[in-house]
C-alpha cells in the first residue's frame, strides 16, 4: 500500500495537495445519510444504523493500512464493508500505526504522488460509478455514507463529550434536548455492499493450473476477467494485485441418484473491489510504476472478446457519454469539502486518456497485455475565451491530447 516518493509532485501539485489536507480535516454537518435512488441501499443502510442503535457495532478489519469496518445487521449478518475518510493511510485517526510512523518520520518515502491523499473513500465511490455507467457488473454497490460506531477510532475529546451528554441528559432531559447530537460524530466514508461466498483470485488461480475450468466456464470467466480489466484501466487502479479482486466458483453438481438434488452447471463470478487508489492526477511517473498484476496472467494474452467490444465500445467511443461519466464524476467527488477543481481536472485528463486508449485498442482488436503496453497519454481539457456567457464558452471547450515523457524508475512494481 505504500510506495512511490510523495515529494516528487510538481510545486503547483503540493500546494493543491496541501490545500485538500488542509481542508480534509472538516467532518460534515448532517446527521442523517442522503436517500439514494436504489431502494436495496437505503435498505441496507437503515439495517446498518439500526444495528448500531442496538449495540450490534461494526468490527475493524485488520487487515490492510487503514481503518475500514465490517457492518453487520442485527443479526450480526455482515452486510457491508465501510472506510471512513479520516481513517484512511494517512488520515488524522488511522488507527494503522505503521502509516502514522511513515508519515511522521520519513514522509518524502512513503505515498503515491499520483494520488491526491485522503481521497479514497470517493476512489471507491467512483469506480462503482463507472462500474455502473458502462454496465461492467464486477464491482459490488458502493457509495459514500455517513456512520458512527463506538468501535470507530475518534478523538479522545469527542469521546469524553459524548459522554458528558449522555450523563447530563439522563439526569437532565430538559437540557439534553438542546443538544444537536448525543452520541459520537457520524464519520464519512464509502460504503461497499459485502458480497458472500467470493475468496481471494490468487486461491482460485493457483488452483485453476492443477484442476483447469470447462470450455464454458472458461469463456465466462474470460468475459468476467476482461471486465475487470476495462474497470482497473480506466480508472488507473494503482493496486491491483490478485489479492485483492474476488473469485465465486462453484462446481458443476450432478443429479443425486434419489432424484432430491437437481444437476447444477458451474458457476463464476469476479467482484473488483479495494478501488480506493485510483483516479491519479498523472501516470505514475517516480519510482514504481504501480502496474496491474492481472497483465502477467494468461487471460490477459488472449484478444478482447467481441462480447466485450459490443458492451463498452460505442460508449467509449461517444464523447458525450464519456463527458457524462466525467460530469457524474465531478458531481461525485466535489461532495468531498477538500476538494481542488485543478486537481479533479487533472484526474480526469488522465482518465479521458485511458478512455481513448482502451477504444483503440478494441478496435485494433489488442489483449490486455497489448494494451497496457500502449503509450500513456492525458486528454486535457483547454477552455478559449470565445463568447461572454457560460453557454458560449462551453461550445469553445477543445481536448488536447499529450502523451506522458517521463517513466518510473522501476517498471516491475
Amino acid at each position: 500500500m505504500s510506495g512511490d516518493l510523495f515529494c516528487q509532485n510538481s510545486k503547483d501539485d503540493k500546494v493543491c495537495i496541501a490545500d485538500y489536507e488542509h481542508k480534509e480535516y472538516e467532518y460534515c454537518c448532517l446527521e442523517e445519510n442522503d436517500v439514494f435512488d436504489d431502494p436495496s441501499f437505503n435498505e441496507l443502510i437503515r439495517q446498518a444504523e439500526t444495528a448500531i442503535d442496538q449495540g450490534v457495532y461494526p468490527t475493524r478489519i485488520y487487515q490492510g493500512s487503514s481503518g475500514s469496518y465490517f457492518v453487520k445487521n442485527i443479526e450480526g449478518k455482515t452486510i457491508g464493508v465501510f472506510k471512513p475518510k479520516d481513517e484512511e493511510p494517512y488520515g488524522r485517526l488511522n488507527p494503522k500505526w505503521t502509516k502514522w510512523m511513515h508519515r511522521m518520520c520519513c514522509p518524502c518515502c512513503f505515498g503515491r504522488s499520483c494520488l491526491i491523499p485522503n481521497q479514497g473513500y470517493m476512489s471507491e465511490a467512483g469506480a462503482s460509478l463507472v462500474d455502473q455507467k458502462l454496465g461492467l457488473n464486477v464491482v459490488p454497490n458502493t457509495k459514500v455514507v455517513k456512520l458512527a460506531s463506538e468501535t470507530f477510532n475518534y478523538l479522545r475529546l469527542d469521546v469524553e463529550k459524548s459522554k458528558a451528554k449522555k450523563v447530563v441528559n439522563e439526569h437532565f432531559p430538559k437540557v439534553g434536548r438542546k443538544f444537536n447530537r448525543l452520541g459520537l460524530p457520524p464519520k464519512k466514508g464509502s460504503f461497499q455492499v459485502f458480497v458472500e461466498n467470493f475468496k481471494d483470485a490468487d486461491f482460485h488461480l493457483r488452483k485453476f493450473e492443477s484442476d483447469p475450468l470447462d470450455p464454458d466456464t472458461s469463456k465466462h470467466f474470460q468475459l468476467q476477467f476482461e471486465r475487470l480489466v476495462v474497470l482497473d484501466y480506466i480508472i488507473r487502479n494503482t493496486d491491483r494485485g490478485n489479492d485483492n479482486w474476488l473469485i465465486n466458483y462453484l462446481k458443476a453438481k450432478e443429479a443425486s441418484e434419489n432424484g432430491e438434488e437437481e444437476a447444477t452447471p458451474a458457476s463464476i463470478q469476479v467482484a473488483a473491489i479495494d478501488n480506493g487508489l485510483a483516479f491519479p492526477i498523472k501516470h505514475p511517473d517516480s519510482w514504481r510504476a504501480y502496474p496491474y498484476h492481472w497483465a502477467w496472467l494468461p487471460y490477459a494474452k488472449i484478444p478482447f472478446s467481441q462480447e466485450t467490444r459490443d458492451l463498452v465500445l460505442d460508449k467509449i467511443s461517444d464523447m458525450n457519454f464519456v463527458q457524462d461519466i466525467c460530469d457524474d464524476m465531478h458531481n461525485l467527488f466535489m461532495t468531498d469539502k477538500g476538494i481542488d477543481r485543478q486537481m479533479f481536472e487533472k484526474q480526469m485528463s488522465v482518465m479521458r486518456g485511458q478512455i481513448l486508449n482502451l477504444s483503440q485498442a478494441l478496435k485494433d482488436g489488442k489483449s490486455p497485455l497489448q494494451l497496457v503496453q500502449m503509450p500513456s497519454v492525458f486528454v486535457e481539457r483547454s477552455r478559449g475565451h470565445v463568447g461572454t456567457t457560460e453557454k458560449f464558452r462551453n461550445f469553445s471547450n477543445t481536448f488536447t491530447q499529450r502523451f506522458q515523457k517521463k517513466t518510473p524508475f522501476f517498471s516491475w512494481c
